[in-house]
């Protein structure tokens, strides 16, 4: 179907996001038809990216991605951090685009801080998120007045509100489940700070949307969050596994309603670097600079 389409609808750049399984279906197709295609890591096609879900198959699929990687006209990745692990492992040109964010729903009106402030999660219940991690670090702050709203389903949904139940806090936890994206737009409406513990992240699109909403962000330092977060201007970046330090950088904001809400101002203010405007511009270039050059 997809060579079907390309000899019909004769396009001048294929553009395929991640490397594997997608790019290996650009590469065939520009092997068949002369079409040259731009290639975009999002750090799970990556080795090394996110090891505890994808090491053991890249063990044995590595040496079949080179090709895709070093066919490619223009290679985009959407961090930093996923641009440094991908050049590790392929020696090509690799730009960095990050992905990017509607804003039609910018807020434009003034923020403040909710009364009791709302931290909010958003993804899947999985170990890559850390999300028993959440549980643990609030279990810390039971002293202070807050909220927690967790967006997202997973395998893991039923051991988090355990670990919830068994800390005794249930009333201040809100677990809505899988939730429509535009749904979670309407969440971080009414959020403070949004809380991400991850073990690995390329760019994530909620980290966008949450400095879209003027979020504060207290998150991993890893990955897309490197680009994401200014330190002590617009949220606070953790180690890894250092739960202490997240919940002392969780206090400091919710000990602070006035840092809180500069935090959050800052968020809005962030959040032009990734004017979805801006980013379609940077690809509109790369494409035509390829189409002009093959």
């Amino acid at each position: 179907a997809g060579l079907a389409f390309i000899w019909r609808s004769r396009p001048d750049v294929i553009h395929t996001h991640f490397a594997v399984p997608a790019g290996a279906l650009a590469f065939t197709l520009s092997l068949l038809t002369g079409v040259p295609y731009i290639l975009t890591a999002h750090l799970g096609d990556v080795p090394g990216g996110v090891p505890e879900k994808t090491d053991y198959w890249f063990r044995w699929i590595k040496p079949f991605t080179r090709p895709i990687w070093k066919r490619a006209k223009q290679v985009v990745a959407v961090s930093e951090f996923t641009r440094q692990i991908a050049l590790k492992r392929y020696p090509v040109d690799i730009r960095v685009i990050p992905n990017g964010a509607d804003f039609t729903h910018l807020i434009t009106e003034h923020i403040e801080v909710n009364k009791t402030p709302n931290i909010v999660f958003a993804g899947r219940f999985v170990t890559q998120k850390n999300t028993l991690a959440i549980v643990r670090v609030l279990s810390t702050l039971k002293d202070l007045s807050w909220v927690c709203t967790m967006l997202g389903d997973g395998p893991m949904f039923d051991e988090v509100k355990a670990e919830i139940e068994k800390h005794g806090m249930s009333e201040r936890f809100v677990l809505r489940g899988w939730v429509t994206p535009s749904d979670v737009l309407k969440e971080f409406s009414k959020g403070d700070i949004l809380f991400m513990p991850s073990l690995s992240e390329g760019l994530p699109i909620v980290g966008v949307d949450a400095l879209v909403k003027g979020l504060a962000i207290v998150a991993s330092k890893i990955g897309g969050f490197l680009d994401l977060v200014d330190p002590e201007k617009n949220g606070y970046l953790i180690e890894l596994h250092d739960e202490a330090a997240f919940s002392s950088a969780l206090r400091k904001l919710l000990s602070n309603r006035e840092q809180l809400a500069q935090f959050r101002r800052a968020s809005l203010e962030k959040a032009k670097d990734f004017d979805i405007e801006k980013i379609a511009d940077q690809y509109e270039a790369i494409m035509q600079d390829v189409a002009k050059k093959d």
